[in-house]
Parts: structure tokens; sequence; C-alpha cells
């Protein structure tokens, strides 16, 4: 391995994130053509194909995602290594952390700035789902997910509870008729997810708490929901951290209809045990676990979710 270079590792695990020449780059601060040119050398040195070429961009060889684990144990432990705090290193290794899109603004609002207080390292990039991210090309280091993943070498951990309610607008309940009981719904306009993008079997609120209940309205995004719901066009299922700041909306069958859900982290088992990695994880969860009293409504029993199916991707 006359030709081998430690440094191209750098590359090689930028493009394994980010599964483009390009997008690669911008986070190197270099060109696609340098970054290609690197992978080139690196793969010529270990005698291995290490990603295939495809429409899609880059993805990882078998031999490419054992070199992955590998090359990330490597940069964890040259993070140990005492650098000037000032100099670029320090400063522009991101972490990507990949959220549903309710969680971004909580996340964004009530723990961004004591995350940044507590990390001013961390280059934070965060995106928010609303589709499902492929683990096998790391996406995302982590990733807040509504249901567990349970096979591979992924590993999900429960955070926090948190519960959802039908809401309407109180302009919507003066002008309907009035809703007694769960038999009263199916009568109602309903606003909810797409059918066929719904990214997780948590979402699927409707069927749980009516079998009748078809949604008029349909959208892939909850704040397109929520705002379907505040101009009077129906009742929709909402988290009551989101819904509840909003005081023209209004709990339907409060005592009858409480839903519980969780939200999960969910990584690869050698990322968990990295000491950056770690701490981001013990940050969120303590985090969201002292504002649970925010997350959930007091009231009688929630009724939990219905089981992931096994194997499920989140």
């Amino acid at each position: 391995m006359a030709d081998f270079s430690w440094d191209d590792l750098h590359f090689f695990l930028a493009v394994a994130r980010d599964g483009q020449l390009s997008r690669a780059a911008r986070r190197l601060g270099t060109s696609h053509v340098t970054v290609s040119r690197r992978i080139d050398r690196l793969e010529r040195a270990l005698k291995l194909r290490l990603f295939e070429r495809n429409p899609r961009g880059y993805e990882p060889t078998a031999a490419g995602r054992r070199l992955i684990e590998t090359a990330e144990r490597m940069e964890e432990a040259a993070l140990r290594i005492p650098v000037d705090q000032s100099s670029t290193w320090g400063q522009s290794r991101p972490l990507r952390l990949a959220v549903p899109e309710g969680f971004g603004t909580f996340f964004s609002t009530r723990l961004l700035p004591e995350f940044t207080r507590r990390f001013p390292l961390i280059s934070l990039e965060l995106m928010t789902m609303t589709q499902i991210l492929s683990l096998s090309r790391r996406e995302a280091e982590l990733s807040v997910t509504l249901d567990p993943l349970t096979s591979g070498p992924y590993r999900s951990e429960k955070m926090v509870n948190y519960t959802l309610h039908i809401f309407a607008s109180r302009e919507y309940l003066r002008q309907n008729t009035m809703i007694r009981s769960r038999d009263d719904l199916p009568g109602h306009r309903f606003i909810g997810y797409i059918e066929e993008m719904i990214v997780a079997p948590g979402l699927d609120y409707l069927g749980e708490i009516h079998p009748a209940i078809r949604p008029v309205i349909k959208s892939s995004s909850i704040f397109n929901q929520l705002a379907a719901t505040r101009s009077g066009l129906g009742l929709c299922v909402l988290p009551h951290y989101i819904a509840n700041r909003h005081s023209d909306l209004q709990i339907v069958l409060p005592d009858q209809v409480r839903l519980q859900r969780s939200y999960w982290m969910t990584c690869h088992r050698d990322i968990r045990h990295m000491r950056r990695e770690s701490a981001v994880i013990g940050f969120l969860t303590d985090s969201l676990r002292e504002r649970e009293a925010i997350l959930n409504r007091p009231g009688p029993p929630a009724e939990p979710a219905p089981a992931a199916p096994p194997g499920a991707e989140p």
C-alpha cells in the first residue's frame, strides 16, 4: 500500500456520509474533482472497490461499508488528540441530525440554544424528515425516529413519550354538529397524512381512533395540517406540544381520545459508542425528559401506539 494516505480516509468518510461528490466537496471545502481523485487513489491503494457509482450517487460496496466502521473509529481516536481549538479541524467537523418535522421545531426553539453552548465545536446539520432515510447510506449520524429499529447493525433507545389529541378550531366546532363520542367522528371532515407517504407506523392515527374515519384533506407536512385545522377546515390529530400553543384550537373528546407516541434515538451501533455522538445522545435524552411535562398533557392513561412490525425501518 505504497500509495496509501491516511488523509484519503477523511474524503472517503465524507462521500460515504453524503452519497455525492458535490455534497462531500462542499462539506470539505474543496472541489468535486479533488474528492473524486482522492477516492480513486484510495481504491487503488487498497485494491478494493469502495463505491458503486449510480445515478443516485455513490453507494458503499460491502468493502466500503466495512471500511466506514474502521475509518470512523480512527476519526474518533484522532479527535482525542489535543489540538488548537481555533483550528479548522476543531471547528468544522459536522454532525448530521435527522428529526421528524414537528420535533425539529421543538428542538430549534427549546434545545438548540443550550446545544450550541454545550457543543460549540460541532457544526450541526439539522435535517427534517419527510421521507424515510436510508440508514445504510449514513445519510445522518443520528436520527430521532417515531418507531424503533429492531434489526441489523442499528440500535434505537427510547428518549421520551409525548401525547396527541384530536384538535379543531373553535369556529369549526361552532358551525358543525356536536361531537359527543367517537361514533360521531366519521361524520366530520378530517385532515391527515397521505396514506402511501406515512413514513412510520406511529403516524397512522386515524384508523386507531375509528375505523370509518377517512381524511379529506391530506398533507405529508404536520404544519400544513396544523394550518388547515386553524383555518376551520376539519379535525386533525396533532401533538399536544404543537397544537396547545394556539388559543384558537380546542381539544375534541379530551377524556376519550388521548394517544401516546415516543421519540427514539436511532443510530449505527458503532456510532453510539463514539465519545462525541454519545455526549449528544445523552444531552438530547436528558433535555427531553426534563421537558416531559411540555410534551404530555395530563389525563387518563394514553392509548399506546400499535407495535411496529419486526424489522421495520423508522
